[in-house]
């Protein structure tokens, strides 16, 4: 199967831009893609991926931060426009809090089957595969977080076998995160193809320049970077995917 699992260090920190980067290049180059989102939470607030394309990060651009968070759809909203495809099929299980998947079922007085998290996951693959097309899988938060009763975002990539990237923060603190999430795949015989910083800025200081090296020396793994992206443009989108070795990866 010819696809990618897109997982990260924790929620917020660019899953589902990048996820609509790769997905946007891969279209722009040909390619015929298919997205898959397990579940999708927090529709009642703003996007979490909005947040994080903004390489601003001073006090007085809060206000152009807002206005720039709003221009963001939902994630499923973004991989289905990209792709082409109704929100509903990107992510078959939907809910408004902002929690983690377990929890905003409980809240919206469900539950999580993880059959059928696993059922859904096929059927995208076998689609995807019939069709031809590149699978790219986005989780949710990060590789531990709690899907349904003992079934995490890992065991899900387990089931599918496709190979990891993972999204992280250029910033403070990244370092731990992301080794801690290099540990926790590779303990389960996931392949991680590359970690991604972003929003990488413009201009990189010492700390995220140290970060980005530190973590390819410790993590043994490749670190690639995904500029800020203003707004969920299609065009702006494939700029910036096309800036990341994703043929490599899908070898």
């Amino acid at each position: 199967m010819r696809g990618l699992f897109v997982t990260a260090t924790d929620t917020g920190v660019g899953k589902t831009v990048l996820s609509a980067a790769l997905s946007a290049a891969l279209i722009e180059a040909g390619e015929s893609v298919r997205a898959h989102k397990p579940v999708v939470t927090g529709l009642d607030e703003q996007p979490p991926g909005a947040a994080i394309c903004g390489s601003r990060s001073s006090a007085s651009d809060g206000d152009a931060r807002v206005a720039e968070r709003q221009t963001w759809p939902a994630d499923h909203e973004l991989l289905g426009a990209i792709t082409g495809a109704a929100p509903d099929e990107v992510a078959p299980q939907r809910y408004r809090a902002a929690a983690a998947p377990h929890l905003a079922a409980q809240l919206a007085g469900e539950r999580i089957d993880a059959d059928e998290l696993l059922a859904a996951a096929a059927d995208a693959e076998a689609r995807a595969s019939g069709a031809a097309q590149t699978l790219i899988v986005e989780g949710v938060g990060g590789l531990l977080t709690p899907l349904a009763e003992r079934f995490t975002v890992r065991d899900l990539a387990r089931s599918l076998g496709l190979p990891l990237l993972v999204a992280a923060r250029p910033g403070l603190g990244t370092i731990n995160h992301t080794l801690l999430t290099l540990q926790a795949a590779r303990a389960s015989g996931l392949v991680v193809r590359a970690v991604v910083l972003t929003p990488w800025p413009a201009q990189a200081g010492a700390l995220e320049l140290s970060n980005r090296d530190t973590i390819t020396r410790l993590g043994d793994v490749e670190v690639a970077l995904l500029r800020h992206i203003a707004g969920p443009d299609p065009g702006a989108l494939a700029r910036a995917g096309a800036g990341l070795p994703w043929r490599r990866w899908l070898e």
